[in-house]
């Protein structure tokens, strides 16, 4: 069976004709005509019905592309496989990651020094994307995963505290008991008429404070800048605050008390083959984060 007269069939049934298919090939229509013609002839079966306006399939048709898709896929992986078995990693990696993170670029520049014949292209955004429809190869994601097509590594668990700028607290006081909070302007995220439940963990267990703000986000780097432009107090991941203790621009305040976020997790298109540059990413990103969070706050 000639694999090339399969892959044609292919292109044909998926663009429909055999004009637009012998263009993307760079082939003439008339081989193309051919390769169709006598791949029916070596099945002994028509698999298009050819009219003067418009190419439909047969059920045999039908059927028989939907197995020489996944068996060409197949052999696609097998020899992208082979061929970077050995090799350096190389190529692009197209990622997203929700905005903010402070230890990212850090970390992808260590990757791209560690390997630099791979390029990485990051789109940041804080809704969750169609990794395949969108052609990304890779996804930082917080929260729960109901995707269930893709394939997840968890890198770490955020834990969450409370900050406020010097300028918010030189205006509106240090809160001293967790029921000061109800008290003070907060910025909240994803808050309803302006007010949300803080569920902290302190040293009496968990406990559960009403809290109200003039300003609420869904994106947790607009929450971290208006703590820091004094809008309020905020309750942020301790990894994004590092910089910001270390200059001052935000303090901790209630330090005896914290919250356990979203969970962080490295996600890829559930695939047989992942490409070198993608693994190499993956793990990368992982052991990244995990040293991120062995480093000590400022």
């Amino acid at each position: 069976m000639d694999l090339n007269r399969i892959a044609t069939f292919v292109r044909v049934a998926e663009m429909g004709s055999f004009t637009a298919a012998a263009r993307e090939m760079g082939a003439p229509k008339s081989s193309v005509s051919r390769a169709v013609s006598s791949l029916e002839l070596d099945l002994g079966v028509r698999l298009l019905q050819r009219t003067t306006r418009k190419l439909h399939l047969t059920e045999a048709g039908r059927a028989y592309l939907e197995r020489a898709r996944t068996g060409l896929a197949a052999l696609e992986e097998a020899s992208a496989e082979a061929g970077e078995m050995g090799e350096e990693p190389r190529g692009h990696v197209r990622m997203t990651a929700p905005p903010g993170s402070e230890a990212l670029p850090g970390i992808l520049a260590a990757f791209t020094q560690r390997y630099p014949r791979v390029h990485v292209a990051v789109v940041f955004t804080g809704r969750y994307v169609n990794l395949v429809e969108e052609g990304f190869d890779l996804a930082l994601r917080g929260g729960r995963l109901e995707d269930s097509t893709l394939v997840a590594r968890k890198i770490t668990e955020e834990k969450l505290a409370l900050y406020a700028s010097p300028t918010y607290l030189r205006r509106r006081g240090r809160p001293r008991r967790l029921a000061d909070l109800a008290e003070h302007d907060c910025v909240l995220q994803r808050a309803v008429n302006g007010r949300a439940t803080y569920r902290l963990h302190g040293a009496n267990g968990e406990e559960h404070i009403e809290v109200r703000g003039p300003l609420s986000a869904d994106e947790m780097l607009f929450l971290l800048q208006a703590a820091e432009a004094g809008a309020g107090i905020a309750l942020l991941p301790d990894t994004l605050v590092r910089s910001r203790l270390a200059r001052k621009s935000l303090v901790r305040v209630l330090p005896d008390y914290a919250a356990v976020g979203r969970g962080l997790f490295v996600v890829v298109p559930s695939s047989r083959f992942l490409p070198a540059r993608v693994a190499a990413l993956r793990d990368f990103l992982v052991e990244g984060f995990h040293a991120a969070g062995r480093a000590p706050s400022s």
